[in-house]
């Protein structure tokens, strides 16, 4: 998920480890836990020279169960030997900071395999990107209630029953939330196979998401042999169809000097991708698990990769939405939410 929705759960972790014993200090290192394993975006670009190897990752090792367990008692072990001196002696525990670092690391991953981006929770040992696909990287509905209960127990004293109560009210609301757009994933997803059974349309698999920032309106895109076929669903629809089909054509790179680096963007984006030429020999990657966006051109992949080659190999250009009129595609986007 987005940052600040992994900073506000890792500080209800580090309250509920530690809460009692330093107060809002524990929200602070939560939050902090809470944000190491989205460093790996600016490692990546320490590490390698080819931006596409760097996107990629995103969302690896420094998300697995793994790196939770180490950096939980590298933290830990650190934190405590430098937090556990002069007034705060014996206060805490070696055991209360692994504890607290933890909690605030895994349940980063965790959060983030309900998002359609891909996490690989099992690596090194897997590169497998788990991915259940029912809320979007950005949800205002869980994000917001939860920040609210965190900024409200800075106010309380630490020994207070009012932050614990608050703490509580937070992970509670989220945790419904979060169920609820679990059953609305299954319930798109019936939707979306009576819909193509509806059209006639054979595919081989399928995938269904939210828009961004809402769990009303979805996303589906099904793959056949040489095309996809994409559509929209809202939960205020008077139908119960997905409507303004698409079809895309399963467009690929043909030039075989480019095939691992096309089969490592291919693996992230789940095998639902085109490639398209673009001037002066550069190429255009469309990520097509996330959902199309209305522009004042038509519908376009917002998750666009611009491509070149570099050193015998593609590279990439920074990424950057396509939304050219950002206020547009939101209202566009907020007109379809409201159903049709």
């Amino acid at each position: 998920m987005d940052s600040l929705t992994q900073i506000v759960l890792g500080a209800a972790c580090g309250e509920a480890v530690l809460g009692k014993k330093i107060g809002n200090k524990a929200l602070l290192f939560g939050a902090i836990g809470g944000t190491i394993p989205d460093l790996d975006v600016f490692i990546g670009s320490l590490l390698y020279n080819n931006e596409i190897d760097a996107m990629l990752f995103h969302r690896g090792f420094m998300h697995s169960i793994l790196f939770s367990v180490l950096g939980a008692f590298v933290l830990g072990w650190l934190v405590h030997k430098l937090y556990n001196k002069g007034k705060r002696l014996d206060t805490t525990t070696q055991k209360d900071w692994i504890s607290l670092f933890f909690w605030s690391l895994f349940t980063h991953p965790i959060l983030d395999c309900f998002t359609p981006y891909g996490t690989q929770l099992f690596a090194p040992f897997s590169s497998y990107r788990v991915a259940f696909n029912n809320i979007a990287v950005a949800d205002l509905l869980y994000t917001v209630p939860f920040l609210i209960c965190m900024i409200i127990i800075m106010f309380y004293k630490r020994q207070s029953d009012k932050r614990k109560l608050w703490l509580k009210l937070g992970i509670g609301v989220s945790s419904v939330y979060m169920l609820l757009t679990i059953f609305n994933k299954f319930y798109i997803d019936n939707v979306f196979k009576s819909s193509l059974a509806e059209k006639g349309i054979s595919y081989e698999r399928f995938s269904a998401q939210p828009s961004i920032f809402n769990n009303i309106l979805w996303y589906g895109i099904a793959e056949t042999d040489d095309h996809y076929q994409v559509a929209f669903y809202s939960l205020l629809d008077r139908s119960d169809q997905f409507s303004e089909w698409k079809t895309i054509p399963k467009k690929r790179l043909l030039n075989k000097n480019y095939d691992q680096d096309i089969a490592c963007l291919a693996w992230f984006s789940n095998g639902y991708y085109n490639v398209q030429a673009a001037e002066d020999g550069e190429f255009i990657y469309n990520d097509l698990r996330y959902p199309l966006v209305k522009t004042r051109e038509g519908y376009k992949s917002v998750f666009n990769l611009k491509l070149y080659e570099a050193d015998g190999r593609l590279d990439m250009k920074p990424f950057a939405p396509e939304m050219e009129d950002f206020e547009f595609t939101m209202s566009a986007l907020w007109e379809r939410l409201k159903g049709k």
